[in-house]
């Protein structure tokens, strides 16, 4: 019989099948998965499909304009996240438990998407916009160290690839399955559901609160079925202490863990190219294609469509051949298709080429997740999922930067998109010095 997650948490909150045992909480990685598919509405349906393109289609006061200052508010939420990730992963690796900071970081995630829909289609409401995106954007990044942070605790080692890569793949999937409501329900409808005013354009504004809503309900099964660390027994001021204390000696000795800091490096360059990829997609996808908001959602569909299979596909590849080929494969053919995406002048040909994309994000993204989990020392490892996330979110603001940066300077979406492809290239350089890892 399968073990419950209670009965698989060590009081030191490891799992024994994490060090290599056979066995596998599959209700609690199950749970854990579907946290995945909750949050993953966010980034698909407000920061880049519907939101962002309502935005600067119809609150910004033009399309060129609402790109810079959907990039600017980005890159401070990413500056934010780089600057407090490690602080609160050093408190958490104290403290011991995890799905507090998780419950804590997705409601403040929930309540200001919710907030978008007082976003109004006039140019008064445009700091509006951009601060519940920008503290939304934070809460879900901030969350993700946490739980990143779980997956080596009750998941056999041999497996970490396959069941970060199904975790990915289920975030995918709930991305589509978000969209695909918004699409019949609100956005194609000739009659909104819940009687919304098009001409206020309520039934783009009610993305917010729906996100909302989908985020807590399908958030709350891990909470209930996946095991936690205990928690510690000092004071809460005490574990702060040595959370910065442990992170200062952490930087002073990063040295000593060369393989994880050449790692870090090259995800630091790679993942701040696909996430401005998937920030500007919508947005790129609008302004120089003129792609209408259903067409933008059908082709986040198909998005997520390939990008859940690659994800669930890859996870295979990760544990068979290792998270490093896996990331390689992904990351040369995101050039590749990324290149060409940025010449094709027909909206046919953008999506011939730029559907296919999904099917190396998800990789990506998932065999990232599972080369940190192998290299992060145990005792260290929120801490060092705490530096993930800066690798993610060190350089965050310079990929949204720069394409408002060239794209002011150009005026052309083209020649600010173009900046994504010079990330995939150096950090496909860096990765030659990451270790085989497996």
């Amino acid at each position: 019989m399968a073990e419950t997650a209670l009965e698989t948490a060590r009081p030191d909150g490891e799992n024994r099948a994490a060090e290599g045992g056979t066995g596998e909480n599959r209700r609690g990685l199950a749970a854990w998965c579907l946290f995945d598919w909750a949050n993953s509405a966010f980034p698909t349906v407000i920061t880049t499909f519907v939101f962002a393109a309502y935005f600067t289609k119809g609150v910004a006061a033009d399309p060129i304009t609402g790109t810079s200052q959907w990039g600017y508010a980005l890159s401070l939420s990413g500056l934010a996240v780089a600057l407090l990730g490690p602080v609160l992963g050093a408190v958490a690796d104290r403290t011991g438990r995890r799905k507090p900071w998780i419950f804590v970081f997705t409601l403040i995630a929930a309540v200001a998407s919710a907030l978008l829909w007082r976003v109004a289609p006039e140019a008064g409401f445009v700091m509006t916009a951009l601060v519940c995106v920008a503290l939304a954007n934070f809460a879900f990044e901030m969350g993700m160290v946490f739980y990143n942070a779980m997956l080596p605790d009750f998941s056999p080692r041999a497996r970490i690839g396959r069941w970060s890569g199904w975790g990915w793949g289920l975030g995918y999937v709930g991305g589509l399955a978000c969209l695909g409501i918004v699409l019949v329900g609100f956005v194609q409808a000739e009659v909104p559901w819940f009687g919304l005013d098009k001409g206020a354009a309520e039934h783009l504004r009610i993305t917010g609160p729906f996100v909302a809503i989908w985020m807590v309900v399908f958030a709350l099964p891990m909470f209930v079925f996946t095991a936690d660390r205990a928690a510690g027994e000092s004071r809460l001021i005490d574990d702060i202490r040595a959370g910065l204390a442990t992170l200062a000696r952490t930087f002073r000795e990063l040295r000593r863990y060369r393989d994880v800091l050449w790692f870090l490096g090259a995800r630091m360059v790679y993942t701040d190219g696909l996430n401005t990829l998937f920030a500007f997609g919508g947005i790129y996808a609008a302004g120089t294609f003129a792609m209408s908001f259903e067409e933008l959602i059908i082709f986040g569909i198909a998005m997520n469509v390939t990008a859940g299979l690659g994800a669930a596909l890859f996870a295979w590849t990760d544990d068979a051949f290792g998270a490093k080929w896996t990331i390689r494969v992904a990351v040369m053919a995101l050039t590749v298709l990324g290149a060409i995406v940025l010449v094709v002048e027909t909206k046919t040909l953008f999506w011939i080429f730029g559907v296919p994309l999904g099917l190396f994000v998800g990789p990506a993204q998932a065999a990232s997740r599972s080369m940190m989990a192998r290299l992060a020392p145990q005792e260290m490892r929120t801490e060092f999922f705490g530096l993930y996330a800066v690798s993610g979110k060190a350089t965050a603001f310079i990929g949204p930067a720069l394409v408002a940066l060239f794209t002011d300077m150009f005026q052309s979406q083209r020649a600010g998109m173009a900046t994504i492809i010079g990330f995939f290239v150096v950090g496909l350089v860096l990765l030659r010095w990451v270790p085989d890892r497996r």
